[in-house]
């Protein structure tokens, strides 16, 4: 059974934090053996829901439906419903924060692409908060968004980053679309996708053009204890934090620096940078909102049938790239930006 690691904070952070001996951060680290002792369980819960059929549809009328569950520092799902769609904010700031994540997440896939929901369909985005105790990390389990609370120490409340929760539920986008396997550079895709539609998401809610953007993923999810802005940027993979505990982001940019590893189902977390770079390069150098332009070819190449579920990094730039001439022409300026993004991460398609 494939294994799937699908939390936001990728496993090296956790076995870093988990090795600590600091009584200053016995918490933190605590909160980290903990969190990876429940990586098995979340993966069996994901594994099952990622053999479900594939939905490719994109333009299936449906409504927003949000619910939002509180499990009360509990490791149990969902949790007590505290809102749903159409309620009132309850004035539990992550539960209020997941309901506007999700709404923000639906509105870009809904509004920009026509999308019903992650599936296409319509579905109901589900949402647990306050999940366990000093738990550090959100995750899609294939059905539901769950969100920690953090340690306190490290990682504070989950929820606090839109790119965050959109990065996860872009999770049950790909679910529902290509079901990239988790492995290697498929995975790195998968991963990929996710920060993408993430900054995206953030982005279209801040009405930011793609030069003003910030491109982190998982800004204020640290305490002030950390050196560092988030854990991924996309403007300069390998920068987004620097840092005496959690070490050095390692991130590549292109494929000079590709990392081979067995560790993190071949280094999904790591190698994204590279995926990740193209999708800013392109982005930049169009210069209108991301959302608009880049963003429409790469959800255009997700669904276009040509992305296997063991898709490697040339592939994709070679869906791109089609994208793009299908959608503005062959010798269009958004083709040719986006064919220069892969040459210059050193992706050839």
């Amino acid at each position: 059974m494939q294994r799937i690691h699908c939390g936001i904070v990728p496993p090296h952070l956790l076995t870093r934090l988990a090795a600590l001996r600091d009584p200053r951060l016995s918490v933190a680290a605590e909160a980290a053996r903990h969190a990876l002792l429940e990586l098995d369980p979340v993966h069996e819960v994901r594994s099952r829901a990622l053999r479900a059929p594939v939905q490719r549809g994109s333009a299936v009328a449906g409504t927003l439906t949000r619910r939002i569950h509180d499990a009360g520092s509990r490791e149990e799902l969902p949790g007590d419903l505290v809102r749903a769609e159409g309620a009132p904010a309850t004035g539990d700031t992550a539960a209020d924060e997941a309901y506007d994540g999700l709404g923000s997440t639906y509105r870009l896939f809904s509004e920009e692409y026509g999308r019903s929901s992650i599936d296409g369909a319509g579905k109901p985005l589900e949402a647990t908060v306050h999940y366990g105790a000093n738990y550090d990390n959100a995750f899609w389990d294939g059905t539901r968004m769950v969100f920690g609370d953090g340690d306190g120490e490290i990682f504070g409340r989950f929820t606090a980053s839109l790119t965050v929760i959109s990065h996860e539920l872009t999770h049950g986008f790909t679910q529902y679309s290509t079901n990239l396997e988790y492995q290697g550079q498929s995975g790195a895709l998968n991963e990929s996708l996710s920060d993408v539609f993430g900054v995206l998401v953030e982005q279209r809610e801040l009405g930011q053009d793609a030069g003003s953007a910030s491109w982190l993923v998982g800004a204020g999810i640290f305490t002030d204890q950390v050196e560092g802005a988030a854990l991924r940027s996309l403007r300069a993979p390998g920068t987004a934090y620097d840092d005496d505990v959690l070490g050095k982001d390692p991130q590549p940019a292109t494929m000079a620096d590709y990392v081979e590893t067995t560790s993190d189902n071949g280094g999904v977390h790591i190698n994204s940078g590279i995926p990740n770079h193209a999708f800013y390069r392109a982005a930049t150098a169009l210069g209108s909102p991301a959302w608009e332009g880049v963003g429409r070819i790469w959800y255009d190449a997700v669904l276009s049938g040509s992305i296997p579920p063991d898709c490697d990094f040339p592939t994709f730039a070679g869906a791109t790239i089609s994208a793009a001439q299908k959608r503005f022409g062959d010798g269009s300026r958004e083709a040719g930006a986006v064919a220069d993004a892969w040459a210059q991460v050193g992706v050839l398609p």
